[in-house]
Parts: C-alpha cells; sequence; structure tokens
C-alpha cells in the first residue's frame, strides 16, 4: 500500500536559507568575539590565565565547525557545500530540507523505468530498484502505480547533487565523470585517483571528493605525535598568497618539514591564534591513505645500542661543551692544585667549590663571584676552548690579577689529534694562543668559520686551524630541532641549516640527515645550548625551533631591538613572552651596542674571542686595549672605516682626541714598524 505524503509536511511554510551566507555570518560574529576576547588579553598581566580559558573557546569552535541538518524528507545530512536548503519558518518546528527535496515534483520520468513515477509513502518496508537499498516504511519513494518498481529520493535525485557550491571557487563545480580517474587536484596540488568535481567554466579546475569536503576546521590529536601536536583549531584557507608567505617569513609545514609551493591557490590549514601553517595532505594524512607520504620520517632510524657514546644535542646549558663531554674528570679524582702550565708565564691555582673547607672558603669565594654569571653581567671566560667559566665547576686561574683561566678538563687536551675529519692527512697538533703565528693570537677556524684566539689545534704545514671545540667535533649526533634522525658530519654541503635557515657554506663540514636531506651548522648545533640565562630575563630562556603557541602577532628581540623570524632558532621565555636572537644571547656587556643588522650569521661573531687584552706597541704612547668595536668608537684612525662589529684596538688615555684603529689596519702597521713607520706618524 501506499500514499501520498501526509498534510502535516505543509502545514508550515518554509523559507530558502542560503547556508554559505549564514555561516560567513557566523564567522563575523567569532571574529568580533575573538577581537574582544584578544582586547581582554591585552589588559591582562597574567598570561597563564589566558592560556587556560582557550582550551574551552577551541571547544566552542571545533562544535560550530559548519552547519549539520538532517533533511525531513530523505533522511541525508544537509551539507554546508550544497549551500541552499529550506527549514521552516517557525523557531519552534526544526523541519528542515535540501533544497532539491523541497522542490521534487509529485511526479517524474526516469530513464530507468517506462512509465511515470509518483512520489509516495509506502506503509510496509521495500527496496530501491537501482541501489538495492532496503528500506523502512513510511520513508519516502518514487514509485510506479501501475508495476512494483520504487526508487528511493537519494536514486531519484541523484544527478542534482553531483552540483556543489564550493566557498573555494566561484563557480558551479560539476562531478562529470562518477567513476574514478586520476587527476590533479587544484586543493593539495598533487595528483591522485577518485571522483572529481570540475569546473566547466575554468579550465583545469578540479577537486578530488576527498578534498573538497573536508572540515572547515579541525584539531591535530594527538596521535599524530609530539613533532606536530598542537593545541588550537587549525582553519582551512584556499589560497596561501606570496605577501602573506614573506611576510611570515616563508614558513614551513609543521607536519613535514619542508615549505609551501609557490603556486598561491593551493589550501592550508593554518591556526588563527599562532604561526602554524601545514599542507591539506600532511593535515589529512593519518586519515586519507592517498595523502600519507612523508610521514615516516619522526620514526627512529637508529638504535641507541648501535652508538653508545652518541652526542645528543643541544646541550642543557652553558656549563656543557664537547671538551667538557670527554675529558671532565669526576669528583673525587685527584687532580694538581697548583699547575704550571705551558699556556700561561704563572702558576695556575685550582678553585674547585666542591673542595671547600673552613681555611680555604672565603678566598675562594671572593673568586666564585667573579666567575661567569649573565644575571650580574659578570663575564668569565675560558682561555682555552672560550666556553664560559661558571662557579659550579672547577677550574684554574691565574693568581697574579690575570685574566687568565682555564676549566680544569682544558688543562689535559692531548697535544695532538689524528685523523680530524676537515684535514685528515695530516696530524693536527695543539697550539697555545701565547705561540700562535697569527697576529695577537687571532684565528679563523676552518670548521665554524668563526675567529677565535683560544687554544687551536693546527697543521703548520697546511696553515688549518680549528678551535678546540671543532677539535672535537663527532661524526654523528642527534639534535632536538631534528628528532629521532641520526646526522652524520659530511663534507661539500648543498641547502640551508635546518637551524638557522642561513646558507650552508660549500667547502664547510656540516651535520646532515641523509633521509631528509637537512643540515645544520656546527656552531648551531654545538654552540646553542638548550637553556641559557639573561639579564634581560628572570627566568632562564629556552631554544625554540619554531613559532611560539598563542603568538600570534610579530617577534623582536629584547637586546637588540630588531625583528626576529620565529622560524629560525631563537631563545624565548615563556613566562615573559620574550624573545632574543640566538646571536645576542651570549652579551652581556656589548649588548647595549651590538646591532643585530650587522651579524650576518646566527652565532655571535665573536663568541670565540675574549676581548680585554692589552697591546703594547712602539706605535703609540699608551696601551692598546682589544675590545669589540661600538658605534662610540666611531672610525679607524687609519682607514677611515667604521669600527662597529669588528675587532679593534682603541686607547683608554686619549680622551680628546679618540685614537682606535680595526685589527687589519693594527697587523699592517705592526709590519710597516719593521721599516719605522710609527703608528703616530700616519696621522693618528
Amino acid at each position: 500500500m501506499m500514499e501520498p505524503l501526509p498534510k502535516h509536511e505543509y502545514c508550515h511554510s518554509l523559507s530558502l536559507v542560503d547556508l554559505q551566507l549564514e555561516y560567513a555570518e557566523e564567522e563575523e560574529e567569532d571574529d568580533d568575539h575573538d577581537n574582544e576576547d584578544h582586547d581582554d588579553e591585552d589588559g591582562d598581566e597574567d598570561h597563564d590565565d589566558d592560556l587556560d580559558d582557550d582550551g574551552d573557546e577551541d571547544s566552542c569552535l571545533i562544535t560550530k565547525e559548519g552547519f549539520q541538518g538532517v533533511c525531513y524528507r530523505c533522511g541525508q545530512e544537509i551539507h554546508m557545500y550544497e549551500r541552499y536548503y529550506y527549514k521552516c519558518k517557525h523557531s519552534s518546528c526544526d523541519v528542515s530540507l535540501h533544497k532539491f527535496c523541497g522542490e521534487l515534483l509529485t511526479r517524474l520520468e526516469h530513464a530507468l523505468h517506462p512509465h511515470p513515477l509518483s512520489l509516495c509513502w509506502p506503509r510496509i518496508n521495500w527496496r530501491c530498484n537501482i541501489c538495492k537499498r532496503d528500506h523502512k516504511c513510511l520513508e519516502m519513494c518514487y514509485k510506479c502505480l501501475e508495476c512494483d518498481f520504487s526508487i528511493d529520493v537519494k536514486c531519484a535525485v541523484e544527478e542534482e547533487k553531483k552540483i556543489i557550491h564550493h566557498p573555494s571557487h566561484p563557480h558551479l563545480l560539476i562531478c562529470l565523470l562518477p567513476k574514478a580517474i586520476l587527476c590533479d587536484c587544484s586543493a593539495c596540488g598533487k595528483m591522485h585517483e577518485g571522483i572529481f568535481y570540475q569546473c566547466t567554466t575554468c579550465v583545469g579546475f578540479s577537486l578530488h571528493n576527498d578534498c573538497a569536503f573536508l572540515p572547515k576546521r579541525l584539531l591535530i590529536n594527538e596521535t599524530t605525535k609530539v613533532a606536530f601536536y598542537h593545541t588550537h583549531p587549525l582553519t582551512i584557507s584556499y589560497s596561501f598568497p606570496m605577501n602573506d608567505k614573506i611576510a611570515k617569513h616563508n614558513p614551513k609545514c609543521r607536519v613535514c618539514g619542508h615549505g609551501f609551493d609557490d603556486m598561491e591557490n593551493l589550501w592550508i590549514y593554518k591556526c588563527d591564534k599562532c604561526m602554524y601553517y601545514a599542507h591539506v595532505r600532511c593535515v589529512t594524512s593519518r586519515r586519507e591513505s592517498f595523502l600519507r607520504a612523508g610521514l615516516n620520517k619522526t620514526v627512529e632510524n637508529f638504535k641507541d645500542d648501535d652508538h653508545p657514546h652518541l652526542l645528543h644535542l643541544p646541550f642543557p646549558d652553558e656549563t656543557y661543551s664537547v671538551p667538557k663531554q670527554i675529558f671532565f674528570k669526576e669528583s673525587g679524582r685527584s687532580v694538581e692544585v697548583i699547575l704550571k702550565h705551558t699556556s700561561h708565564q704563572h702558576p695556575l691555582v685550582l678553585i674547585d667549590q666542591t673542595q671547600l673547607n673552613e681555611k680555604t672558603s672565603s678566598e675562594i669565594n671572593s673568586l666564585l663571584l667573579m666567575c661567569h654569571n649573565p644575571m650580574t653581567k659578570t663575564k668569565l671566560i675560558c682561555n682555552g676552548c672560550m666556553r664560559p667559566v661558571m662557579s659550579t665547576m672547577p677550574f684554574y686561574r691565574c693568581p697574579e690579577c690575570c685574566n687568565f683561566v682555564l676549566h680544569e678538563w682544558c688543562t689535559r687536551l692531548p697535544s695532538q689529534i689524528e685523523n680530524h675529519p676537515g684535514h685528515p692527512q695530516h696530524t693536527l697538533l695543539l697550539i697555545y694562543s701565547n705561540i700562535l703565528p697569527c697576529f695577537f693570537g687571532v684565528f679563523v677556524c676552518a670548521v665554524c668559520h668563526l675567529p677565535c684566539n683560544g687554544f687551536a689545534y693546527c697543521c703548520v704545514k697546511c696553515k688549518y686551524y680549528v678551535d678546540v671545540t671543532c677539535g672535537f667535533i663527532p661524526k654523528k649526533i642527534t639534535h632536538k630541532s631534528h628528532p629521532n634522525h641520526l646526522l652524520s658530519l659530511v663534507q661539500n654541503p648543498s641547502g640551508g641549516c635546518h637551524m638557522c635557515l642561513k646558507d650552508v657554506d660549500s667547502h664547510q663540514l656540516s651535520f646532515n640527515c641523509n633521509v631528509c636531506e637537512i643540515y645544520i651548522h656546527p656552531e648551531c648545533a654545538l654552540l646553542f645550548s638548550k637553556m641559557i640565562w639573561h639579564s634581560y630575563d628572570k627566568h632562564p630562556m629556552q631554544l625554540s625551533y619554531l613559532p611560539i603557541e598563542n603568538h600570534k602577532s610579530e617577534y623582536f628581540c629584547e637586546i637588540c631591538e630588531f625583528y626576529l623570524n620565529p622560524h629560525e632558532s631563537f631563545y624565548h621565555c615563556q613566562h615573559c613572552r620574550q624573545s632574543i636572537h640566538t646571536a645576542c644571547a651570549p652579551l652581556i656587556l656589548e649588548s647595549e651596542t651590538h646591532t643585530y643588522m650587522y651579524n650576518l650569521r646566527s652565532v655571535y661573531n665573536f663568541v670565540n674571542i675574549k676581548f680585554g687584552d692589552i697591546y703594547s706597541s712602539g706605535g703609540h704612547t699608551h696601551p692598546l686595549s682589544f675590545a669589540q668595536g661600538t658605534a662610540l668608537d666611531d672610525l679607524c684612525n687609519i682607514c677611515g672605516r667604521k669600527l662597529q662589529y669588528k675587532i679593534i684596538f682603541k686607547c683608554h688615555d686619549c680622551k680628546e682626541d679618540k685614537f682606535a684603529i680595526d685589527y687589519n689596519c693594527c697587523e699592517n702597521v705592526k709590519r710597516a714598524l719593521s721599516s719605522f713607520v710609527s703608528l703616530d706618524m700616519l696621522d693618528l
């Protein structure tokens, strides 16, 4: 039996709703609400409370992700991409209809049946003669009144459902071929097989069925591994204009680590609260099999048992270094209290906090107060490895009022190194700064390319010099910036550094992941510790490799006050929300004169230079101080060039007529002195 649709279905009038317009209005309201919340947050000094409130707000955003309703006639979901639907004008009534269901004809002709079909509501269970799906009684269908032929509404209007209104495109998109085809998707930019919606107006615009119906907002849950887990919902964006990429410092996908295509119209998922961007194919890859490529890169590709002495970087803090890792003596082992070391003319005295007693504590405590401490702007650098000398570590100091100190482990450096990765053909000999064949003991390390006036391992024949840290550079490491993969030391690299994004010199040693083809500068890997203390912040600052969550605004360095690219490595305080460049991090006394724009590297250029020594020469009346040039030093008295951010020699006694010269000029003048040309004779 069958009967027409019941009269109560027409007792209320229905209105046509533009679903995408309605959703856009809701989004505007959400944006206004977010702006109000943001204004409130700016006036709230308790940042931790703001972070806690974000969780509830994000849940609301997820639950409001797109309209979802059920058609009263066909029982199928009403999707936002179908754009139009009918709903009852009475607020107390929840009747909704697909636009095509609301406009269903009471009679229709179908190509699969010779008789006209009538819209009916059977009182018995029935089966669709097209899709063979069983239906319960009172489910609407088209039925032939002359024979037992019935089809459900879904099959009857299938042609209508092949057309979608997608917000990413101005024209209608039609599923021209109901069968799977191999085609390029205009959303994700990849070629894959499946059902596609195509534009008949624009040539070449096609959306894969899976991409076309991606959620407008989603969360990356914790099952996607910590590497790309994000607490905020990601919003789909149907383009990523080049201007936006440049403004955001050319970000990389936070899932796969690769950059974004130059094509501006490829879709991405992004966080509206942070600088978090991801390819559409990467975010959805755990749900869709055709988008799984590349995710296995986070799987550990080595066994710890195979590398028992593997160095895991970055070091925890500034008290760690490569020489300490290799030559540190455990507490309790006998060491010399008074040491005569070849590198210095005076005997050295051991200072060890662990061996304090009543007789020595007051004297040693006064010396410990002079140890390296960024919080009090106290700077003390080891003359051997150029790393800070902290009060918590044993070290030797010259008691003759010299500024000469050595870590305990730096006094036991081997006299030579065989088979160094950068110069395996010759043995490298340990040479101290007081006998280095370089002007004022300054050389450029062949590995990190940084100037240094500490101890060196060198090949005299080839004039090959490396500093102590690079002298013992490990051949294999792991690094938190690229977790779970082994990094090997290689020569002749090609590409940019994964940490600082600067180019890697093709003649420089570099750490490389041969799986992902990424490189890391030796200085970035070995000199940046995981945590530092700085006088600009009362909390420890953590090394970060990616933009910080809940930090959507621009980044600026608290020291040099220049902009900061959050996709490069930098130090950040989560409590105070302050950031500093890695190149500015070692600065203590120099910070007020340092300018980031002069530094083309992510490492402070003079991190391996110990300033403060005195240079006495017959060319000038007064002794000259070895220092870093500042803006106050003005121009070199010889070449007339600016001295800011250069190694210089300056006179502190010449008050009225400032006297300062560039390191290179001083070296040249020293040669000229052999011809009896004094500095004062050069209009200095």
